[in-house]
C-alpha cells in the first residue's frame, strides 16, 4: 500500500483537512517534535489505496541567514555582505528540529525530488477555506509546485537579508556610539520598512510646514414657511480677501428675498462594494474596528484555520463563476442579526457581484460557515461580523436615491442647496454605516418662486492643516506605490512601531518620533531613493516577473544588489550630512549619563547611558551603556534590567571596575565586567556573558568558583550561586530563567571546591545563625550536595525569574514547590552536563 504524506501549514489546519478526508475515522498521535501532531487514515489516492499521514510545520521550516563570521557585527564590513558574504538555508527554529521530524516521518521524504519514471511525487493542493467542498475539491485537482514563485521568495528574502543588514549595521554602530539619548537600541533600515516610515514622515513635514490662511465664507437662510429655514451654500464657496467678501455681503443685503433659478432631479445609485481583499480588511479593521494591521491580520489567520472564512491573505476583489455564492449565503440565513436580509436576498435573488481585479490567487475573503458571537468572542467576532455584512452586501442590490438641487439667486450672487431621498437602501441595510444621511426635507417649489431671505452673514475661518496618517491611510499609499505585499504590509507597520520611529496615538493615526523623523531627512539629504518608494517598486515588479517566469532569478538579485551596494558606498562616505541633523536632535554620549564605574584604561570614571523609554506600548529594547570620554570607549550591557557599582572589585584580567546586573528581587542578578562584556577573554566565551560564565579559573566571581550544577531544565544551563541574593539566598541558571532559592536566613552561602560523588555537582558550605537554624540538632553548619543530601531536601524551592520584557518567555513561574528536588538531579538527564572541572579548565588554559 502506498504511503501519502501529507503537510499543512500550521497543526490546526492538519487537524482539520484531516478530518474531512477521514470524515472523522483517523487515530492521532503526538510527533517527535512535540508541537506537531500526526493524524492516520487509509482511503484512496489516485485510484489507488493508500495509507495517509496528515502533519504540518509551524511557521516557516527554513530561514535564509549568514555563514560563520559574516554572523558578527565586529568582525566584518557592512559592505561585505552584499556579495562576499556566503547564506545559508537554516531551520527557522531549531528546537523544532522540523526537518528531522518530517524526515522520520516518511522515508520517502528525502527522495521526494526525484520522480521515478514519469511519476509525480511532490503535489500542490490549492484551496481557498477550510470546507469539505473545497478540500476534496482540491485533492482532485492537484498540481505541481511553481519553482518560479518559489525562486522569486527567495530572491525577496535574499535581497531583504543583504541590504537590511548592511544598512542597519552601519548606522546602528555609527550612531549608537555617538549619542547617548536615542530611543532605540537598534536603528534599523528595510527596503520596504524605510518607505513605509517615509510617508508618516512626509505627512508629518506638511503639518509642520503649514500656514494658516484666513478665508470667508457668505451664509445665507430663506424662510420658505413662518417656522422653518434653509440653509443655502454659497456658489463661490469662499474668498480669501477680508473686503472683497464684505463688498458681497453688502450687496447681497439690499436683496429682500431669494429667488428660485432653478429645480433639478437626479436619481442617482450608490454603487455596492466590491468583493472584500486583504488590503481593504486590513483598512477597515484599523478604521473602523481600531485594530492594527497586524492584530488583524492575526485574528483574520485564526478565523481561517478554524474553517470561519475564507483564506484570508488574496489580493482578488472579483469572484470566479463557478463560486458557489448561493451556498455560502444560505450558510448566514439564521444569523439573527442578519437573517431576514439574507432570506429576501435568496428568495428574490442574489445580485452578481461587480467585476473586480482578479490577481489569479485565492477569491476574495468570504464566510464559509455560521458563527456567533458566543463561539468567536471580542475582537474575532467583530472582524468576522465585518466579512460577512462585507459579502452579504456584494450579492445585494445598489442604493438608488433621489437628489434634488435646487439654486437660488440673492441679488447678483448664487447660492444651492442639495437634498437627498433615498428610494431603494439596497446594501445599506446590511451595511448601514454607508446609508445616506437623513437631510432636511426640501420645500416644493419652482423656478421663479421667492422666498423671504432670513439672515445673510460672513463667516470668518481659516484652512486647517492634514491631520497624522492612519494606518488606513498608510495602507493605502503603499498599496498604491506598491510597497510591500499583502501578506508583508502588516509587518512593514508593526516594525516601524516598534523599533521607535512612530507611536500609534488616537484614532490609530501614526506620528513620527524624533528619531524617525531624522533619519527620514538624513536620507533625503544623501540619497532620496533609500526612502522614496520608486526603487522598491522597481524591484517589486522584478521579483514578480521572476514569479512569472519572465525574468531570470540571477540577473535580478545581481542587479539589484549591484545598485545598492553602490548606494550603500555612497551613504557610508556621506554619513556626515546625517550626522549634522542627528547631532540637533541628540545628546553626545560624553554629554549625557552619570558617573558610574572606573575604566581599567585611564581609571576615570565611566558614565551610565541609560534612556528613559517614554513610549508604553513599544517593546525595544533600552539602549544601556557605559561610555569613557576620556577612551572615547563604549561598552555595551545587558539590558532590561539595573545596573549598580559591585563592592568597586576589580575584573582581575582588565582591572575595569565589576557592576552588578539585576532583573529584581524576584529575578536573577550576576556581576559583570564591562571590558570582559564586549571583548571576551577566553576562546570559550563569546561577546554578552557576564562573571556567571567566565571561564577564568580563579577569579572569585567566575562560573569556576560559583558553578554549582547542571540546570534542572535547560541542555546548557549551569545554576551558579548568587553571592549577592543573602539572606535570601539563590542560585540561577545562566543560560535561562531558572531560579533555585534555599537556605533562607543563613548567614554564609559558598561553594566548595569538593564534589557530590552521586551528581559530581558542587558541594556547598552554609552557615546559619544559631536562633535561626533549620538544622537537626541545633547545628550551625552543615556541608552537602543541594540535589542529593537529605538535610537540604526541605530547604530548596525552584522558581523561574521574572523578567521584564516579552522575549523572555522561559518558565511560567507557577512551577515550583518544595521537597526533594523530583527531576533535579543532573544524574537524572539522559546526557548529563557534569560542572566544569576546576582543573580541567586550569589545564585548558595553560596548554
Amino acid at each position: 500500500m502506498r504511503t501519502v504524506l501529507m503537510v499543512a501549514e500550521k497543526p490546526s489546519l492538519a487537524q482539520s483537512i484531516a478530518k474531512i478526508l477521514s470524515r472523522g475515522n483517523m487515530s492521532s498521535r503526538k510527533g517527535l517534535n512535540g508541537a506537531c501532531s500526526v493524524h492516520e487514515y487509509s482511503g484512496s489516492f489516485m485510484g489507488q489505496s493508500a495509507h495517509f499521514k496528515m502533519t504540518s510545520v509551524c511557521g516557516h521550516v527554513m530561514t535564509l541567514d549568514f555563514i560563520g563570521k559574516y554572523n558578527s557585527w565586529d568582525k566584518v564590513d557592512p559592505a561585505e555582505l552584499f556579495s562576499k558574504a556566503p547564506t545559508e538555508k537554516k531551520e527557522a527554529n531549531p528546537k523544532l528540529t522540523m526537518v528531522k521530524f518530517l524526515q522520520v516521518l516518511d522515508a520517502v521524504l528525502p527522495v521526494m525530488n526525484k520522480p521515478r519514471g514519469t511519476e509525480r511525487t511532490i503535489y500542490r493542493a490549492k484551496f481557498s477555506s477550510i470546507t469539505d467542498t473545497d478540500i476534496c475539491n482540491a485533492m482532485n485537482h492537484l498540481g505541481e509546485p511553481n519553482r518560479n514563485e518559489a525562486l522569486s521568495v527567495d530572491a525577496r528574502q535574499e535581497l531583504d537579508l543583504r541590504i537590511g543588514c548592511a544598512f542597519t549595521r552601519f548606522q546602528t554602530k555609527y550612531f549608537q556610539g555617538k549619542y547617548g539619548n536615542l530611543d532605540s537600541s537598534l536603528i534599523s533600515f528595510g527596503p520596504c520598512q524605510t518607505p513605509t516610515l517615509g510617508f508618516c514622515v512626509e505627512r508629518h513635514d506638511k503639518i509642520q510646514s503649514f500656514k494658516p490662511e484666513t478665508y470667508w465664507v457668505l451664509q445665507a437662510k430663506v424662510n420658505p414657511e413662518k417656522e422653518s429655514s434653509l440653509t443655502l451654500d454659497w456658489d463661490r464657496v469662499r474668498v480669501f480677501d477680508r473686503e472683497v467678501a464684505q463688498m458681497f455681503l453688502n450687496i447681497t443685503k439690499m436683496a429682500k428675498e431669494a429667488k428660485v433659478e432653478s429645480v433639478s432631479k437626479k436619481e442617482k445609485v450608490k454603487q455596492r462594494p466590491l468583493a472584500l481583499n486583504t488590503v481593504e480588511m486590513l483598512r477597515v479593521a484599523s478604521a473602523a474596528l481600531g485594530m492594527g494591521p497586524q492584530h488583524a491580520m492575526q485574528i483574520a489567520e485564526r478565523l481561517y484555520t478554524q474553517g470561519y472564512i475564507s483564506y484570508p491573505r488574496t489580493e482578488t476583489t472579483h469572484y470566479p463563476e463557478n463560486f458557489d455564492l448561493k451556498g455560502c449565503l444560505r450558510q448566514q440565513a439564521n444569523n439573527p442579526y442578519w437573517a431576514e436580509t439574507v432570506k429576501t436576498l435568496l428568495s428574490e435573488g442574489i445580485n452578481r457581484p461587480r467585476k473586480g481585479h482578479d490577481a489569479g490567487d485565492h477569491p476574495p475573503i468570504t464566510p464559509m460557515r455560521a458563527a456567533t458571537e458566543a463561539e468567536l468572542g471580542g475582537d474575532g467576532w467583530r472582524l468576522y461580523e465585518y466579512i460577512t455584512r462585507h459579502f452579504i452586501a456584494t450579492v445585494s442590490a445598489d442604493c438608488k436615491y433621489l437628489q434634488t438641487t435646487i439654486s437660488f439667486s440673492i441679488g447678483p450672487e448664487r447660492f444651492t442647496c442639495v437634498g437627498k431621498v433615498v428610494t431603494s437602501p439596497g446594501f445599506t441595510e446590511i451595511m448601514p454605516w454607508h446609508s445616506i444621511p437623513l437631510e432636511e426635507s426640501l420645500p416644493h417649489c419652482e423656478k421663479g418662486d421667492l422666498f423671504p431671505i432670513g439672515e445673510i452673514k460672513l463667516l470668518e475661518k481659516q484652512t486647517s492643516p492634514p491631520d497624522y496618517l492612519t494606518e488606513a491611510e498608510l495602507i493605502t499609499l503603499m498599496e498604491k506605490h506598491g510597497i510591500g505585499t499583502d501578506a508583508s504590509i502588516p509587518v512593514h507597520i508593526n516594525n516601524i512601531c516598534q523599533r521607535n520611529y512612530v507611536t500609534v496615538e488616537s484614532g490609530r493615526r501614526l506620528k513620527p518620533t524624533n528619531l524617525g523623523i531624522v533619519l527620514v531627512h538624513g536620507y533625503y539629504k544623501i540619497d532620496a531613493e533609500l526612502v522614496l518608494p520608486t526603487i522598491r517598486s522597481a524591484v517589486e515588479k522584478q521579483l514578480n516577473l521572476i514569479a512569472l517566469g519572465k525574468a531570470n532569478y540571477h540577473q535580478v538579485l545581481e542587479h539589484t544588489l549591484d545598485i545598492f551596494k553602490r548606494k550603500f558606498h555612497y551613504f557610508v562616505d556621506s554619513i556626515a550630512g546625517m550626522d549634522e541633523l542627528m547631532e540637533v536632535s541628540f545628546s553626545p554620549l560624553a554629554a549625557t549619563g552619570k558617573p558610574l564605574s572606573r575604566c581599567g584604561k585611564c581609571h576615570r570614571f565611566m558614565k551610565y547611558i541609560q534612556v528613559v523609554r517614554r513610549f508604553v506600548f513599544c517593546f525595544q529594547a533600552k539602549p544601556s551603556r557605559l561610555h569613557c570620554s576620556h577612551c572615547d570607549d563604549t561598552y555595551s550591557l545587558p539590558q532590561n534590567g539595573t545596573i549598580k557599582l559591585y563592592k568597586e572589585l576589580r575584573c582581575p584580567l582588565d582591572d575595569f571596575e565589576i557592576v552588578l546586573w539585576s532583573s529584581g528581587s524576584r529575578g536573577k542578578s550576576y556581576p559583570l565586567c564591562p571590558y570582559c562584556y564586549n571583548h571576551p577573554p577566553f576562546r570559550d566565551m563569546k561577546k554578552g556573558m557576564g562573571c556567571n560564565e567566565c571561564t577564568h579559573p580563579t577569579c572569585q566571581h567566575s562560573l569556576s568558583m560559583l558553578g554549582i550544577g547542571q540546570c534542572v531544565e535547560c541542555e546548557n544551563g549551569v545554576l551558579v550561586l548568587d553571592p549577592t541574593s543573602g539572606p535570601k539566598w539563590k542560585m540561577a541558571c545562566n543560560k535561562c530563567n531558572v531560579v533555585v532559592h534555599f537556605f533562607e536566613n543563613a548567614h554564609k552561602v559558598r561553594v566548595s571546591p569538593e564534589t557530590c560523588e552521586l551528581c559530581e555537582a558542587a558541594l556547598v558550605d552554609v552557615d546559619f545563625n544559631k536562633a535561626k537554624s533549620p538544622l537537626p540538632g541545633d547545628e550551625t553548619q552543615h556541608s552537602g550536595c543541594v540535589f542529593c543530601d537529605p538535610v537540604f531536601q526541605d530547604l530548596v524551592e525552584l522558581k523561574h525569574a521574572a523578567m521584564r520584557h516579552p522575549m523572555h518567555r522561559g518558565g511560567q513561574g507557577k512551577r515550583q514547590g518544595r521537597g526533594r528536588g523530583k527531576g533535579r538531579r543532573p544524574g537524572g538527564r539522559l546526557n548529563p552536563k557534569k560542572p566544569k572541572d576546576k582543573m580541567a579548565a586550569l589545564a585548558a588554559y595553560f596548554v
